[in-house]
């Protein structure tokens, strides 16, 4: 009985207690408790006032005008329309000052309240006028040295193959947009005597042959002008040979931007017969298969030709960007889809037997094949490079944007920002918040 009571003594002090706690605590309100991120919420505005451009609009327009009246109240409706009903604001324009004394300059301001309490917190923002233009000058390659022209084949006398939904003549024309800013001459080749001309030695209006870039538009196809057609007519991997020879003499980096290279050789003059297509229904063009890159490499490393038709790539399927080749996207603008599909990646195995070395790598290697990468000759002994090869192993349709992006990568041209155009053509926006009920 006594253990009984001592327990109901117990419970009546720890109840009293509780109950006189309860009564002289005094709670935070709620908004104490949870409160709103006044700093974060006021840059989080600002960005979505400027999402369309209003916000940079009315910045630059603070004079009496109907038309600067009409902005800011957009920007005023906006305003009330994005903040909670307990908040208030202050949103002030100053000016950029570019010469001496103050660095801003007061503009303009609106508000809904004539104090923001206690507890306030603001963010700032710049803008631009819309008078400002921006614009970049690329280094040109092959400045101050012997070098920088890029030839784009762009042969009318010739079919392509694995470049479906496209012409070669198309892919030329994207090409030229979008390298010819980065080379000091860009020259379309025409036709297959254009072509000619150059294997020969000969330039085609004064530009420089040595050290320059040749990219073939015709996807897994090259086009053969017809007197090397008539040479090599008893075996066409010949011709290859031979590319591969002037790529070495020159200098060339030799661009491949799709599929299996120098599978085909093209002229639409030369191979009219019944059996001069690919056996897909693309005429004037006989298929030389793996022999075409064997005998390329053969030529660029000076070996006695053999007709090689061994095989030298392999299906991988979907590859990646190196992390290096990312950076260059975000550093020239140029964003193809990272992820591709390579069913004709070269063999490691080309490196050792033709002295090759990886100068870069474009996508990630698939095990012991490369779906994309720039390839230099490297002179046994020596260390001189003398040529290079792009192969892009990709599955077609192809993107040029990835062929460009690898010359960029390999070169890799200065970009040089310009400034602004104008004077005061920079204004920075405060946007000051506080709660409703501040002293």
């Amino acid at each position: 009985m006594i253990r009984t009571v001592e327990v109901l003594f117990v419970i009546l002090i720890l109840g009293g207690a509780f109950i006189a706690t309860s009564y002289f605590t005094v709670l935070p309100p709620p908004r104490e408790v949870s409160p709103i991120n006044l700093g974060r919420l006021s840059f989080t505005t600002l960005q979505m006032l400027d999402s369309s451009y209003d916000l940079s609009k009315a910045a630059f327009e603070t004079d009496n005008s109907v038309t600067a009246n009409s902005s800011w109240g957009g920007v005023q409706v906006a305003l009330a329309a994005s903040l909670p009903p307990n908040v208030i604001y202050n949103l002030t324009v100053y000016d950029v000052n570019d010469g001496e004394g103050e660095i801003y300059d007061y503009v303009h301001s609106i508000s809904n309240a004539q104090s923001l309490g206690i507890a306030s917190d603001a963010s700032t923002y710049a803008v631009a006028s819309s008078n400002v233009t921006f614009n970049v000058t690329p280094e040109k390659i092959g400045e101050g040295s012997n070098g920088g022209t890029l030839y784009i084949l762009n042969c009318s006398d010739a079919n392509g193959w694995w470049i479906t939904g496209y012409t070669a003549q198309s892919l030329a024309q994207d090409l030229y947009n979008l390298l010819s800013p980065y080379f000091v001459n860009t020259v379309m080749v025409q036709n297959k005597n254009q072509l000619a001309q150059i294997l020969n030695g000969s330039s085609l209006r004064g530009e420089t042959l040595q050290n320059a870039v040749l990219i073939n538009t015709f996807g897994e196809a090259v086009p053969i002008p017809t007197s090397y057609a008539n040479q090599y007519s008893s075996d066409y991997a010949r011709y290859p040979y031979l590319l591969g020879q002037k790529t070495r003499t020159y200098n060339w980096t030799w661009a491949s931007i799709v599929g299996y290279p120098l599978y085909y050789v093209s002229n639409t003059g030369y191979f009219t017969g019944a059996n001069d297509h690919n056996g897909w229904g693309i005429f004037g063009m006989k298929q030389i298969a793996g022999s075409g890159i064997n005998a390329f490499l053969q030529g660029l490393d000076s070996q006695i030709y053999q007709n090689n038709p061994a095989g030298v790539t392999s299906s991988v399927g979907v590859v990646t960007f190196t992390t290096q080749t990312i950076g260059y996207c975000n550093y020239y603008g140029v964003y193809p889809a990272s992820y591709q599909t390579s069913t004709r990646a070269l063999s490691n195995a080309l490196q050792q037997s033709y002295h090759l070395t990886i100068a870069f790598n474009i996508f990630n290697p698939v095990g012991n094949y490369n779906p994309g990468a720039i390839y230099n000759h490297v002179v046994a002994g020596s260390g001189n490079i003398t040529g290079s090869l792009l192969a892009l192993g990709l599955t077609r349709t192809p993107d040029v944007r990835v062929t460009g992006l690898g010359l960029l990568s390999y070169y890799h041209p200065r970009i040089y920002p310009s400034e602004y155009t104008a004077k005061g053509t920079s204004r920075i926006v405060v946007l000051q918040l506080g709660l409703a009920g501040g002293s």
